[in-house]
């Protein structure tokens, strides 16, 4: 299989089918565009503060129980603590007016006992409001209405009873010492993304590129439209899970199956400017459906009804040739290229892939045998830390424009617009210039924009700012070459798997990524030191990486290039403990090793 480059070059670079095929699964990658990021807006937290109850208090009293708390230097009422009730109904009573009569700074504060009073000016509902009622047949207690508390349920809720009808009522409340619940559900996502990592791979190389694609976005709709129903934060963040496992999987098997059916010349279009430039489109139109549609439940339902209009691409998307190839299915593949061919209105030879006619169906490749050769092992290590500091450093920085003040709807647009100009630049650049220079170049200047902030002084917040976005710019660039630079080095029978398991370790950075900007709270400089000082130390790495510009896509193991410095060997040593294995090369395999040799 070593020449399927050579034996499908009568379909030439570029043509309607290679054209077609690009477009549509690159509308596949809109969807995780949308669906990827909606918790910017899902999990706002509105302004807030306690909630007073209708009580017995003066107009003054009611506008001075809520204390001030000095935030960034500003004076704003707190949103987690007011002046204790029952001591201001006392003093309400008694007459006395507050800043005149009594001194606010003496009365004894109390959290926020009966919940909080949000701010509809920008979101109507979002996870953070959200009051949860549910209804069932009850036998019948009175004619008045009597409201408990059932400790029964985890986490307590409270029950009102009328007549013959119980309901019950779940205030979410993720604020204040609830706010950890955010942070934790947008976690669950890139768990998610670790899971589907994991097992998209294997699928994708057992079942088809395909067919994966298809039934995850299926998965994804179903997950999204479930969330939409969520009656608690433990169903929202369950279901975010299946939302991110299905979305990684729709985006790992399409880009697999680009890369496998698109031309040499396409194939670095579609992995960069392509894929990512598309799903930057679902990103950028996010912030304007979410303007349009300020009740997260609403949205979500929107959201999970988009991946309905790619159904008709089935009958349009090709399964990947090279995979149907490794399975042994040599016909379906021909009959894929000869529809190629009669589309790309160029005649295909009587035989195309003549040397594989005999093919056995080639066994399937799992994890295990990235572990089984030193030189494999090496370049996967490697690769996983790239993908993991890319990871740390690309949603480190997100996550701090986040919290940008002005518009958030025009803030997320802004955010993916500065990363399309990154997507062109890299394409160019992928088309003349070595991979390893170029990753470990944006690297640097990612890493180095990230070491440079922290000495920025508060009062140059535009430098600061302008540093970020070009940190942003920069880790947008390594994130587009990351994803060619992985696919090229793995050769068609591991590149799935090896794909998956770079992936995993990316949703490992993702995951860790909110934690480090945590690390501000205590120092503001360590969070920058961190994913700066492994930003800089992964484009070191990068360098013993193998070069793959201009190289044929490898489809054996044993075509895979070695790897530089310590893991590195001779080639000729690969044939040897090959051979020592009892499985004698054929006479294809012979052919592939020494076209391996002259690379």
């Amino acid at each position: 299989m070593g020449d399927y480059d050579e034996d499908t070059a009568f379909l030439g670079q570029t043509g309607p089918f290679f054209w077609t095929t690009f477009f549509l699964l690159n509308t596949v990658f809109v969807s995780t565009g949308f669906n990827g990021l909606y918790i910017v807006f899902v999990g706002a937290a509105p302004k807030h503060h306690c909630l007073i109850p209708d009580v017995n208090l003066t107009e003054e009293w009611r506008n001075a129980i809520i204390p001030f708390t000095i935030v960034d230097g500003e004076e704003v009422q707190s949103q987690c603590s007011r002046y204790k009730l029952g001591l201001v109904m006392n003093l309400s009573t008694e007459g006395y007016v507050p800043g005149r009569d009594f001194n606010l700074t003496n009365l004894e504060q109390e959290g926020c006992l009966d919940g909080w009073n949000y701010s509809k000016d920008i979101y109507q509902s979002t996870i953070v409001t959200e009051v949860s009622a549910s209804t069932h047949v009850c036998i019948f207690f009175s004619s008045e209405k009597i409201t408990f508390d059932c400790l029964f349920f985890f986490p307590p809720v409270s029950f009102e009873v009328c007549n013959s009808r119980l309901s019950y009522l779940s205030q979410w409340d993720l604020v204040c010492g609830n706010e950890w619940k955010v942070p934790f559900a947008s976690s669950t996502l890139f768990v998610g993304y670790l899971v589907g990592s994991l097992i998209s791979g294997q699928f994708s190389d057992r079942f088809g590129r395909k067919k994966v694609v298809f039934i995850s976005l299926a998965a994804q709709c179903l997950a999204v439209l479930l969330q939409s129903f969520s009656h608690s934060w433990r169903m929202f963040c369950v279901m975010f899970l299946f939302v991110g496992a299905s979305q990684i999987s729709i985006y790992i098997s399409a880009f697999v199956l680009g890369t496998e059916v698109l031309s040499k010349h396409m194939r670095v279009l579609f992995t960069t400017l392509g894929a990512f430039l598309f799903y930057c489109i679902g990103y950028m139109t996010l912030p304007w459906i979410a303007y349009g549609i300020r009740e997260w439940r609403t949205l979500l339902a929107v959201l999970s009804t988009t991946s309905v209009v790619y159904i008709p691409l089935w009958w349009f998307i090709p399964e990947s040739p090279r995979w149907l190839i490794t399975q042994g299915r040599v016909e379906e593949a021909e009959a894929i290229v000869r529809e190629a061919s009669r589309k790309n209105k160029v005649e295909a030879p009587p035989v195309i892939f003549k040397e594989l006619q005999a093919m056995s169906p080639s066994r399937t490749y799992t994890m295990l045998d990235i572990l089984k050769s030193k030189n494999i092992r090496c370049i996967t290590l490697m690769c996983l830390i790239l993908w993991m500091a890319i990871n740390i450093g690309y949603f480190g920085l997100s996550l701090n424009t986040s919290n940008l003040s002005g518009n958030p709807f025009m803030n997320c647009f802004l955010s993916a617009t500065t990363e399309v100009p990154a997507y062109i630049v890299s394409t160019w650049l992928l088309k003349k210039c070595p991979r390893r220079a170029l990753l470990s170049s944006f690297l640097v200047i990612g890493g180095g924009v990230l070491l440079l902030i922290q000495f920025i002084p508060d009062t140059l917040q535009h430098v600061a700012l302008a540093l970020e976005m070009t940190g942003k710019f920069g880790f947008t660039m390594a994130f587009s070459i990351v994803y060619i630079y992985t696919a090229e080095i793995y050769p068609t029978v591991l590149r799935n798997v090896g794909m998956g398991m770079c992936s995993s370790a990316a949703r490992i950075g993702s995951i860790t990524a909110p934690y480090v900007i945590y690390l501000g709270t205590y120092n503001k400089a360590l969070p920058y030191i961190l994913m700066g000082s492994l930003t800089i130390a992964s484009s070191v790495v990068n360098f013993f990486l193998p070069e793959t510009l201009h190289k044929d896509l490898p489809e054996r193991v044993e075509q895979m290039q070695e790897c530089q410095g310590m893991c590195g060997g001779p080639k000729k040593k690969i044939l040897v403990e090959n051979g020592a294995m009892g499985n004698p090369p054929t006479q294809h395999e012979a052919k592939s090793d020494a076209q391996t040799l002259t690379l």
